[in-house]
């Protein structure tokens, strides 16, 4: 329990120090005018019912389909400095086995020594197998104008293996409930010029955003929702979009220091996060607004 707690003092105080150096030496920090605020009373929002409707009708020819096409021949391809496929990568039930591993991560890596989510282990697998270099990886992890980043199809094609199957994120090696621990210190820590953190919108029910909803993540019949339609094609942007960028994301809306690509900070919050949501049914790669 001390390393623990260790682990995340000094993890969450590195956070503090960067995010004091960029908060601005106002008198008082002022609340966004979107801030999350309590809509326990009132009506579901319109906009947003409208739109989920729209999203199960695209749901039959999602985008998402393109990615994970596009996945599967990343995945069979012989590439990199070694000239090396990636079908004896192992997330966690077997070299090159898919099925179900999505839904069973993150988990603890013996070869690695490391929780790691899905994507922190393909980028592991790309590193280890294939010969890229992770620096190189980290250049450009996310979906923008320029394209699509490799690692951003390969999740979505293994997460569609686990479509229709139960999240089942394991807690039975000492790591992995360590990183359950550490990831619900980092959801609840409180920092930044507007001394946000991911529990400030997400840690009870009846919160939104405009006309976003926003589901209690701590809550087992609304934690599906961290998991749900991610990897995500967002519908305001045109990119396909992983966890690993819906937390970072997230670090910086709370005007938080964004963790590294693949990070073990990441991976922490992402197995409190589906550990919340295990028993529930996974979906598979979506549409998200």
């Amino acid at each position: 329990m001390a390393s623990i707690k260790l682990r995340a003092v000094v993890a969450l105080a590195a956070l503090a120090l960067a995010c004091a150096a960029h908060a601005q030496p106002a008198a008082a920090p002022k609340k966004p005018a979107a801030q999350a605020r309590n809509a326990a009373s009132a009506p579901r929002d319109a906009v947003t019912a409208d739109f989920e409707k729209f999203r199960e009708l695209m749901e039959d020819a999602s985008p998402a389909e393109l990615f994970e096409a596009k996945g599967e021949e990343l995945w069979k391809a012989r590439r990199g400095p070694k000239n090396a496929s990636l079908e004896q990568c192992d997330l966690g039930l077997g070299p090159g086995v898919l099925k179900g591993a999505y839904v069973r991560t993150p988990r603890y890596f013996a070869d690695a020594g490391e929780v790691m989510d899905v994507e922190r282990r393909i980028v592991y697998c790309m590193v280890t197998l294939q010969g890229f270099k992770a620096e190189d990886l980290a250049k450009r992890p996310f979906s923008s104008e320029r394209g699509t980043p490799d690692p951003v199809s390969l999740v979505t094609y293994v997460a569609g293996q686990s479509r229709g199957m139960k999240i089942a994120v394991p807690q039975t090696h000492p790591k992995e409930r360590e990183a359950y621990n550490v990831g619900h210190e980092i959801f609840n820590f409180r920092a930044g010029p507007w001394d946000f953190s991911c529990a400030s919108c997400h840690g009870e029910g009846g919160k939104r955003i405009r006309t976003q909803e926003l589901p209690n993540l701590t809550s087992k019949e609304e934690a599906i929702h961290a998991f749900q339609g991610w990897p995500g094609y967002r519908m305001t942007g045109g990119l396909m979009h992983t966890l690993q960028w819906r937390m970072n994301d997230c670090f910086r809306q709370q005007r938080f220091p964004e963790p590294g690509y693949a990070s073990e900070t990441i991976a922490d919050l992402l197995t409190y996060m589906g550990v919340n949501a295990n028993g529930h049914v996974y979906k598979g790669p979506g549409i998200k607004r």
